[in-house]
């Protein structure tokens, strides 16, 4: 079928977007490539619908034919959104996203390029067509003018021109799925399957699409809360948000239970769900220090804290929401939701059911300890290292909660002091530059026990000096204390580094049974269990990151990513056993579906990693790249220059830089 018959189409509503897929995501560069594509008359792909009874058929922006059938696009909505709003100069009425994207499309005449309009370079110069505007008006306002500029010329330049405005013609291969029968979930696992372009849409997704259905303005509602508590220094989605909502209104996991919730009832579940998740970050803040994305982990114990808060009609007592912050430590530290989330998430709820029935929270502690065993901290958690960590978030709440003291001022360390030299950083105390020297590797260097935090003054003046030497002239009196520095002056020696390391997990683990205690108001049976027979050392968690500069590097290549219309990405990525939520490693940043989720196989970027490491990332099925140039090449012409096919199914190593 012509390009032009087919936005003829998409205007008179016979083909229609269907409510389960996003919005419109792309970027300018790929409306850029895809007009350079269609002029050059290089494949641009088929599309795929779905041909349904227009009655009763649940659509994006209109209702479709009255009577009939109706085509609905399953694969293909990004580019006939971009074709349509270039060609047509607006958007279509199934439209969700930023029109910018297609408007200001330039075509140089000459060079035979595409760009969007910059004014200083374009402007004045009839070189440079207006696509829109050729496409709507036609070639005759122009051969006069090609005429003026040069006589010699404007027959090839004519011919240029009308080759761009001819691609309506160009035929579009059209995949059909038929029958009437087709449900919903049927057509969606087809689209997943064959889908060559976008993301692999989730069971949230679905469920979104199913709420929007009814309540157009669901997804615009949802994403307004996630912005506010972005500004707020959090990183949620809106497959997390609409957990939230389903184990407040619902009281269970799988999004299924939403199906026979109606509009209005979805709404009002929506404003209790960011109350009571409003009502849990700053317990979590207030209480524990945790105050921003990089250090709240055990993201998915929320939803079942905002269901406790939802089904008390007043804050609850300190007890009690002290002992449910002592139940969400233990399912952060122990990776309670590492595997099947949902699965879990309907015991705990189930847990919490009983709980709010019997008035305490013994039913849901009880469910974490018969899952874990012994809840208490040992020394020999404290092992790990890097930034990913599970107890680096643990170092920094024991900062917040116990008045760590900054060694150069004696000031207590806080979030949001003032001035940029007041900032919190991360502190090496025996320095890495002198611990390489001395023939250490990445994991001790970087190990939790030799991390501490400091305001960024502290950290300039203190440099690359070792521990016998600050210590002694810099550290304001009671501040190492503070800190957990062992007091021992023997330990403060680079040669005695080992033991300065044991030593000071032994404090560290010593706090935090402390704080956890504080946390039970007396009632510590559930960290004083007899200590379990020894067990073999667990392997050592793999790789992380182990800089603030390294960190800076991949939330600017996330935010690099993200400009291309594509997922970001998680930082500090924890790989862990799907049974028992034991940490194995920490991908530096990784897409475990893979850039485009289901149909490319999962991604990482590793930097400056072991070979250890790059060969547990290659045996666990991940593509990774050990530098950002390799990977941006990666991004450039495999995922959005379709330089590779969509579906990446043979096994491949990584690659370097």
């Amino acid at each position: 079928m012509e390009l032009l018959q087919i936005l003829d189409k998409v205007q008179n509503l016979s083909l229609a977007l269907p409510v389960f897929q996003r919005g419109y995501v792309w970027k300018r560069e790929q409306v850029r490539k895809l007009f350079s594509s269609l002029y050059h008359r290089n494949p641009v792909g088929s599309l795929l619908v779905w041909e349904t009874p227009a009655a009763g058929a649940e659509v994006k922006g209109g209702a479709g034919v009255a009577d009939g059938n109706l085509r609905l696009l399953l694969d293909g909505q990004q580019r006939i959104t971009s074709a349509y709003g270039v060609i047509r100069g607006e958007a279509p009425a199934f439209f969700d996203g930023d029109a910018k994207a297609f408007t200001g499309l330039r075509f140089q005449v000459d060079d035979e390029r595409f760009e969007f309009y910059q004014p200083t370079k374009m402007a004045d110069d009839p070189l440079w067509v207006d696509v829109s505007k050729l496409m709507r008006k036609g070639m005759g306002g122009y051969i006069a003018k090609m005429a003026r500029l040069d006589a010699e010329s404007t027959e090839s330049r004519l011919e240029r021109l009308n080759r761009l405005h001819e691609i309506t013609k160009i035929d579009i291969h059209i995949d059909e799925i038929t029958g009437s029968e087709r449900t919903t979930d049927e057509v969606v696992e087809i689209f997943n399957v064959v889908n060559s372009g976008g993301t692999k849409l989730s069971k949230g997704d679905l469920a979104l699409a199913k709420i929007c259905a009814g309540w157009p303005e669901a997804r615009t509602r949802m994403k307004t809360h996630l912005s506010t508590w972005e500004k707020a220094g959090y990183d949620f989605n809106l497959d997390w948000l609409l957990r939230c909502l389903n184990t407040v209104l619902t009281g269970k996991a799988e999004f299924r239970h939403l199906d026979a919730q109606p509009p209005a009832r979805i709404e009002e579940g929506l404003k209790r769900a960011t109350t009571a998740v409003d009502s849990t970050l700053n317990l979590i803040a207030g209480q524990l220090g945790l105050d921003h994305h990089r250090v709240l982990f055990g993201r998915y114990a929320i939803p079942v804290m905002a269901r406790y808060f939802d089904r008390h009609p007043s804050s609850p007592g300190t007890t009690d929401s002290d002992r449910l912050l002592f139940w969400y430590l233990q399912a952060a530290m122990w990776g309670r939701f590492s595997g099947s989330t949902e699965t879990v998430l309907d015991r705990d709820l189930e847990a919490l059911e009983e709980s709010i029935a019997s008035g305490n929270l013994d039913p849901l502690l009880e469910r974490m300890r018969l899952w874990r065993g012994r809840l208490r901290v040992e020394p020999a958690h404290f092992e790990g290292w890097s930034l990913g960590a599970r107890f680096y978030p643990v170092l920094y709440l024991l900062t917040r909660m116990g008045g760590a003291r900054d060694f150069c001022s004696g000031l207590e360390l806080k979030a949001g002091m003032l001035g940029a030299a007041a900032k919190l950083e991360v502190h090496h105390i025996f320095p890495k530059a002198r611990l390489y020297e001395r023939g250490y590797k990445r994991p001790e260097t970087n190990s939790l026990a030799n991390f501490c935090f400091l305001t960024s003054k502290c950290n300039k003046m203190i440099s690359a000096r070792l521990p016998e030497d600050y210590f002694r002239k810099v550290a304001v009196k009671g501040s190492l204390e503070s800190q957990w520095i062992p007091e021992d002056e023997h330990l403060w020696r680079i040669e005695n580094y080992r033991e300065f390391l044991e030593e000071r997990r032994r404090l560290l683990a010593e706090e935090t049974n402390r704080r956890l205690a504080d946390l039970l108001h007396g009632d510590t049976r559930w960290i004083e269990e007899p200590a379990p027979a020894a067990q073999p050392a667990a392997a050592p968690v793999l790789g992380g990151i182990t800089s603030e500069e390294e960190e800076r590097t991949l939330l600017d290549l996330c935010a690099w990513v993200a400009g291309k219309g594509l997922s970001p990405g998680v930082l500090s990525f924890d790989f862990s056993d799907p049974g028992t939520g034991e940490q194995k490693a920490v991908f530096d940043l990784a897409w475990p579906e893979g850039i485009q989720a289901g149909l490319t196989r999962p991604v990482a970027v590793l930097l400056d990693e072991s070979d250890e490491l790059l060969r547990f990332a290659n045996d666990a099925g991940y593509r990774f790249f050990t530098s950002v140039p390799a990977f941006r090449r990666y991004v450039e012409t495999e995922i959005l220059g379709g330089g590779a096919p969509a579906r990446e199914d043979a096994p491949q190593a990584g690659e370097g830089g």
